[in-house]
């Protein structure tokens, strides 16, 4: 047997900053090289970030990323490093290089493109060849094949192959997007893939936020019987280092009954014939998975901080209402940027009841950030003015609720210019399907932190912000009110809505799931109420294609997942 010291590099890559890229990737191959490492993955594509989109359709992109990749080949020495770029030939390719003593010594193309949900990568990449033959590895004496993400969901694709090639570890780059409960199903297929081809596996993630985009890193060490043997912590970077053991797996081999390549399909390239690694075995290091309200949060915390600082941000302005929305949005947003970067603004109108300004006030306080108000009465009595003789036919209806909206929408993006601040809206996922939100109001916004959070998720994120700091940072009369807009007299949600614990079921079935309406209705579901809610979510497309993206937590999002045409006049 062989015992292999393995690193996976879990860093948080930024789309187009490849110089950026370049010192991360040459940090953690240090300080792996440091830990007598024998071989450091890296994500997909890391030398550009993933995913680069329509970069890739620039030639001169395209040549900087390779000159990246050449300064971090010249970079190696003993330990060989695995690093994803974009390789050029006729066509593009979604490419792994495998670098060591000071050169690119082989490269892998992803083979199997994924095209759908919110990948596009047909759009750019041509896929490697299939009757092009498999370069094996030898590294530490352990014959190591590469693969790149989607590949190694098949459970007939390259792993499989190089496998029954010789292959003893598997090396998987990945751009492996978050979305809930994704993470269970992702570790069940990799030791199912990895006891299936006998082979042992090792798959690396990158962790950040990309656009709407999060990616929770939980990188995974798998022997060739499909056991756990390493996993990193989800959300954070980090350089996973552990040992593996490559024992001899020909016996289970001879009896599988699948075809074997030959000679000829498999082409062996050698590092390192047996692994230098002078140091004691690591302890196994397995990182606890966090649980459903953590994970969501924590998706939520990644993908905010990394938008707001990564377009050049140090600061956001929240609207405060003392609703349940504002509230988590908050939340959040000081886990990502510290509480000194977080801003406040209460906007209370005549509408505004007493107990949600003594919220939104308690809350900054608990919070620590600053707190301002800015009374909209003024403003919202000149536009009443404005428009008495215009409307004086007209009596008082939605028209002056929104109103008020749009006062505050443009209050806060003049704190945003005045102070150079980013607006994060607080609308969640549950309005955004039905339209229950002021478009050019409290749509306006750079982010949208709960775009992809249904409003009972809303709640339970509230109570595990009081669980997680073992007190209560937000007040008990924020989760127990009825939710209201407060832009007219005693307003409430379920007067213009379903109760949220009717309505989100509907939205999980007619949204991520794309059942129809009949479907639903089979399902239990009252037909009237879900004739309704579907009605609302086909006819709003065209406000929603005018919000702010924001962070995609579910199967299916509003944005890249979901390309619904706004012109539309079917109704399933």
């Amino acid at each position: 047997m062989t015992r292999l010291r393995i690193a996976l590099a879990q860093i948080n890559p930024k789309v187009g900053d490849l110089d950026g890229n370049v010192a991360k990737i040459c940090a953690a191959y240090d300080e792996a090289e440091a830990a007598g490492c024998d071989i450091v993955a890296f994500p997909e594509l890391a030398i550009t970030g993933y995913p680069p989109e329509d970069l890739v359709m620039k030639p001169g992109f395209v040549a900087d990323n390779l000159a990246a990749l050449a300064t971090v080949a010249a970079r190696t020495g003993r330990c060989a490093a695995v690093v994803g770029y974009v390789a050029a030939d006729r066509d593009l390719y979604n490419a792994a290089a495998v670098c060591a003593n000071g050169e690119v010594v082989g490269t892998y193309r992803k083979r199997l493109l994924p095209n759908y949900a919110v990948f596009d990568e047909a759009r750019y990449f041509t896929p490697g060849d299939v009757s092009d033959p498999y370069e094996l590895y030898v590294i530490g004496g352990v014959k190591v094949g590469i693969s790149i993400c989607e590949d190694v969901w098949s459970p007939t694709g390259p792993l499989a192959e190089q496998a029954a090639g010789g292959a003893e570890l598997n090396i998987n780059i990945n751009g492996s997007p978050f979305h809930a409960g994704k993470a269970a199903t992702r570790e069940r297929m990799l030791a199912t893939r990895a006891a299936d081809a006998s082979c042992a596996l090792a798959y690396v993630n990158q962790v950040c936020g990309q656009d709407e985009l999060v990616f929770d890193g939980g990188s995974l060490v798998f022997d060739a019987e499909g056991t756990l043997v390493a996993r990193a912590a989800t959300f954070v970077e980090e350089l996973l280092i552990t040992d593996i053991v490559i024992e001899p797996v020909y016996r289970k081999r001879l009896l599988d009954p699948r075809g074997r390549r030959t000679e000829e399909q498999m082409r062996l390239i050698t590092i390192s014939e047996q692994s230098v690694n002078a140091y004691g075995p690591l302890p196994a290091r397995i990182s606890p998975l966090p649980d459903d309200d953590a994970e969501l949060y924590e998706a939520l915390v990644l993908g905010t901080r990394d938008y707001v600082r990564k377009n050049g941000f140090t600061d956001v302005v929240i609207g405060l209402s003392g609703g349940i929305d504002s509230t988590i949005v908050a939340c959040v947003a000081v886990d990502a940027l510290g509480a000194e970067h977080v801003h406040g603004v209460s906007m209370p109108s005549r509408y505004s009841s007493d107990h949600s300004k003594s919220d939104a006030a308690d809350l900054a306080l608990q919070l620590g950030i600053d707190y301002r108000t800015v009374a909209i009465e003024p403003a919202f009595n000149a536009y009443l003015e404005m428009t008495a003789e215009a409307f004086a036919d007209k009596a008082p209806d939605l028209t002056e609720e929104n109103l008020q909206s749009r006062i505050r929408g443009t209050t806060l993006m003049a704190l945003s210019n005045k102070f150079g601040w980013m607006v994060l809206t607080t609308g969640n996922k549950s309005e955004m399907a039905v339209g229950y939100f002021t478009i050019y109001g409290d749509s306006v916004g750079g982010y949208a932190v709960i775009k992809d959070v249904l409003k009972t998720r809303v709640y339970d994120l509230c109570r595990y912000v009081n669980r997680r700091a073992g007190r209560q940072i937000i007040n008990e009369s924020v989760i127990t009110k009825p939710p209201s807009a407060e832009l007219r007299p005693d307003q409430r949600d379920d007067q213009s809505l379903p109760p949220y614990e009717v309505l989100d079921p509907i939205l999980r079935l007619y949204v991520e799931e794309d059942r129809t309406y009949a479907e639903i209705v089979e399902m239990g579901h009252d037909e009237v109420i879900v004739r309704r809610i579907t009605r609302l979510v086909d006819i709003n497309e065209y406000k929603r294609r005018q919000c702010p993206p924001g962070v995609r937590v579910s199967v299916k999002a509003f944005g890249k997942d979901r390309r619904l045409p706004i012109t539309n006049g079917y109704r399933g």
